[in-house]
């Protein structure tokens, strides 16, 4: 079986004039049809041959999404190798981690926002291969061996059990981890998902999520090879919205701080009380929707998935009203996302929905998920003590999420088991449902419920953009009326105290999320721990870091 690169040939046979790939540079794209990135795929193929590497070996990807990224890695493929996909965010000390703890034997080097600072990573031993389009020329240009490299001849055969990928953790929770996928384990996903879900047809997609996170990878790349799709990709994070305005997807996933952010957006230009009355009226209502998704560039889209975390009730609904009906999803890396998905006909806001077909599910004794399937990782890679300690008894994954099965099988998530603190007075606090109660509040962009060493928790709160445009006063009643109307429905031992505005944002640059835009808690806690006596003790229920 050859899975991704079976459905690439066949596209490639069967409609070779078709754009396979849209690559913007400033108005103009530049594009690929299926038959030119066949051509293109084989000479760098045959490149990789060139090298007399061992079967199966390791080839890392270091770039931001673009068109030659999902060449290399079916090139990689084709080659009969191992894809390392490593995070174009990441600095010099954590590539170099990556690189070595993988054995990594070659480097792609594409589209990256500063090689310069990240190159004393790549250990001299690897080959790379730079991509000059993107400004990177270092090792074998991609270009050139176009110019100059014999195709590769015979493509790589994989078994169901073939190592396929190796894929990196984005470390919420500590030091990454190798996580081994084999080819079958994608395949049936990918199959299955197709079966669950219903994607459209040759779809249009816009691959902008890192394809570092297997959601993108699965649910984008290989969904997008199966389905014969035109990818197209941002150029960059100011022009994201025109790319995907000029791309207008057919499907479009996303996790919760997108569709926060299109909520501020929307309610910038129109504010939330015209809004409700413009939906109120019939006609118009119908062409403010069509207007809001066109703006968008969702206006063709007939599938809207989210996932990475939760996202909250309020803002499924608001987003439902506007005729964008977002199914809410779970999935891990170690689980293939072979997993719990919303779905037409089946959308339960506030769950993540019913369990795919064949996956066995568990609650444990403390309320933690647990999950068995066919597409399971083959374990940490080079940590087989690590990847014992993932497993119980009777071989169902420790996912470290608690959560709430109800009568119909649809999943509520609580939390994280490793998220649980406890407070001075002994109790346990799960921080998840009341970060989420916390950021329905639409000055709030992101929250982080905290309370070690204090009595009470406390909310760490950064604002959203418009929010800080908004005088103190205004601020403080905002937040404390949510932090009491929260309150009343909490144990007294939950209810928060306080609620700290932070002085700047938490980003990806700043060590604070992951690539896949989740909050590194751990890295909130260790800058901020030791404030929080100060701040639970001082007067008023909003205060403002110093």
């Amino acid at each position: 079986m050859n899975g991704p690169l079976e459905y690439f040939l066949h596209w490639e046979k069967t409609a070779p004039n078709d754009i396979a790939f849209r690559q913007p540079f400033g108005n103009t794209w530049k594009t690929r049809t299926w038959q030119e990135a066949g051509e293109e795929i084989r000479k760098i193929a045959g490149h990789i041959e060139s090298l007399k590497l061992p079967a199966h070996s390791h080839i890392a990807i270091l770039s931001k999404n673009c068109t030659e990224w999902i060449m290399a890695d079916i090139a990689i493929i084709m080659a009969g190798h191992v894809s390392v996909p490593v995070y174009a965010t990441l600095s010099a000390e954590s590539i170099k981690e990556v690189l070595e703890h993988s054995e990594s034997r070659v480097v792609f080097i594409g589209k990256l926002d500063n090689y310069a600072s990240q190159k004393p990573g790549i250990p001299d031993s690897l080959h790379k291969i730079s991509i000059s389009t993107y400004g990177v020329e270092d090792g074998a240009i991609w270009e050139d061996l176009l110019k100059t490299q014999t195709p590769i001849k015979n493509v790589a055969m994989f078994r169901p059990d073939d190592l396929l990928t190796i894929i990196y953790t984005s470390g919420t929770t500590g030091r990454p981890k190798g996580v081994m996928h084999t080819m079958g384990s994608f395949d049936i996903t990918v199959k299955m998902a197709q079966k669950v879900v219903s994607f459209p047809k040759r779809p249009r997609v816009m691959s902008y999520l890192p394809l570092c996170h297997i959601a993108e990878r699965l649910g984008v790349e290989f969904e997008g090879l199966y389905l014969g799709a035109q990818y197209s990709f941002p150029e960059s994070l100011d022009s994201f919205a025109k790319n995907l305005a000029d791309t207008r997807p057919n499907y479009f996933i996303a996790v919760p701080r997108i569709w926060a952010k299109f909520q501020e957006k929307i309610l910038e230009k129109m504010p939330q009380k015209k809004l409700d009355r413009l939906l109120s009226i019939p006609i118009v209502s119908s062409l403010v929707k069509k207007t809001i998704q066109k703006k968008l560039g969702l206006d063709k889209s007939e599938l809207f998935l989210s996932g990475a975390a939760p996202l909250s009730k309020s803002i499924l609904e608001w987003y439902d009203r506007l005729g964008i009906t977002i199914y809410q999803v779970l999935g891990m890396t170690e689980d293939c996302v072979y997993a719990h998905f919303n779905r037409p006909g089946a959308n339960k806001f506030g769950t993540v929905g019913q369990p795919m077909e064949g996956l066995q599910v568990k609650l444990a004794e403390d309320g933690e998920l647990r999950v068995k399937s066919p597409c399971l990782m083959k374990g940490y890679y080079k940590e087989p003590e690590m990847t014992a300690t993932m497993f119980d008894e009777e071989g169902y994954l420790k996912t470290g999420d608690t959560g709430e099965i109800d009568s119909e099988g649809y999943l509520t998530i609580i939390g994280r088991v490793k998220d649980q603190f406890k407070t001075d007075k002994g109790k346990y606090i799960s921080p998840a449902p009341i970060e989420l109660k916390m950021a329905q509040n639409a000055d709030i962009e992101q929250v982080c419920v905290v309370g070690m060493g204090v009595p009470q928790p406390i909310a760490l709160t950064v604002l959203t953009a418009g929010a800080r445009q908004k005088s103190r006063d205004e601020l403080i009643h905002s937040v404390d009326t949510t932090m009491k109307e929260i309150n009343k429905h909490l144990e007294s031992h939950e209810q928060l105290a306080t609620a700290v505005i932070m002085k700047s944002d938490w980003t990806i640059e700043n060590g604070m999320m992951t690539p896949s835009m989740k909050l590194k808690r751990n890295e909130i806690e260790k800058i901020h721990l030791p404030n929080y006596p100060k701040w639970y003790h001082q007067e008023g229920s909003v205060v403002w870091e110093q």
